[in-house]
């Protein structure tokens, strides 16, 4: 019974407590210093995960392709990154359908702050700080170049901030919305990448990508617009409450504060909106380039494959001989 115990420390959420409702009690969870137990847990499973789809299959796939040093690490980082942005995806799906934040946008702010978790909702959390904080060792294993690891250790950061935030001060239902979104659009583009590694002719993927890019772009402004310009300002309970997790909900009072925060957020999509423009235009800039100097060299071979015209006979010396040995030129007759 204690190893039992233990056990249930690493695998299972801690902090259950039972909560009154009108069909009985519910339990629900909240956060704790517990919680590092299980998610160092979850880190060690996220890695034997992260080993077996590397070796059953990409490594499989990249022996048919030949990929160069360069392309192969990118296949293998998309690769993984496909399989987990899928998972997650479906996963969150499920959990925002099922806990009808969907189709209550209302209960994305209502009875702020949320401090009691559904099960799967706090699971779903702890595996997703597992993953990222799992990717951290990753960066040795996988032997990253030197070059990578400053562009993959800022979107490790950016994901542990967002994803830790949310769950930390009790906005865990807009985090959920705004994860779905995000990893919707880098499904897309990890997902493009893997078919232009296969095939670099096969760019259509891309014109999606940038197609779901920029409406789940307009979703999550939509949704801090929403939440933080109308829905945080309505909530009852105002006053700062550490003990019951309103940490912020008092400030929204003041609309410059309000309006400071949400300049930041449209400052923050309109640079992430700028980068993204950028890398299109210098995609399709490469591309027109590559298809000009493809027509270049087409008519430059069909030049060199143009049969030059010969006059009849043969020449000798300069001089052009008919067949029989004579030239081909009409001799005047002499008169008599």
């Amino acid at each position: 019974q204690v190893t039992a115990k233990t056990a249930f420390l690493f695998i299972l959420p801690q902090y259950n407590v039972s909560v009154p409702s009108a069909d009985g009690e519910l339990v629900q969870y909240h956060y704790g210093l517990k919680d590092l137990v299980t998610i160092l847990f979850y880190i060690f499973i996220a890695i034997i995960l992260h080993a077996v789809v590397q070796e059953y299959a990409l490594d499989k796939i990249n022996r048919r392709l030949h990929l160069s040093k360069v392309k192969h690490s990118k296949f293998n980082e998309s690769g993984q990154l496909v399989a987990f942005h899928l998972t997650s995806m479906v996963w969150c799906l499920y959990v925002v359908v099922t806990e009808g934040y969907i189709s209550n946008p209302r209960s994305l702010w209502e009875n702020y702050p949320h401090v009691y978790l559904p099960f799967q909702v706090k699971f779903f959390y702890l595996c997703q700080l597992a993953y990222w904080l799992h990717a951290l060792p990753e960066l040795y294993f996988q032997k990253v170049r030197k070059e990578e690891i400053p562009r993959q250790l800022r979107c490790i950061a950016l994901y542990l901030v967002h994803i830790a935030g949310a769950y930390l001060l009790n906005l865990t239902r807009l985090g959920l919305i705004l994860l779905l979104l995000q990893y919707l659009a880098e499904f897309f583009f990890h997902m493009a990448r893997l078919v232009y590694f296969t095939d670099e002719n096969n760019e259509k993927l891309f014109n999606v990508w940038a197609a779901v890019f920029v409406v789940t772009r307009l979703f999550t402004l939509t949704l801090y617009i929403l939440v933080i310009g109308f829905g945080l300002p309505r909530v009852e309970n105002q006053a700062l409450d550490p003990e019951r997790g309103n940490f912020f909900s008092f400030l929204f009072n003041n609309i410059l504060f309000r309006m400071s925060v949400l300049l930041l957020v449209c400052l923050f999509q309109a640079s992430v909106m700028w980068r993204f423009i950028h890398f299109q235009l210098r995609r399709w800039r490469e591309y027109w380039n590559e298809q000009s100097s493809r027509k270049r060299a087409a008519a430059g071979a069909k030049q060199q494959a143009k049969p030059l015209k010969r006059d009849s006979g043969y020449h000798e010396n300069g001089v052009v001989k008919a067949e029989n040995g004579t030239s081909p030129r009409t001799k005047k007759l002499k008169s008599p």
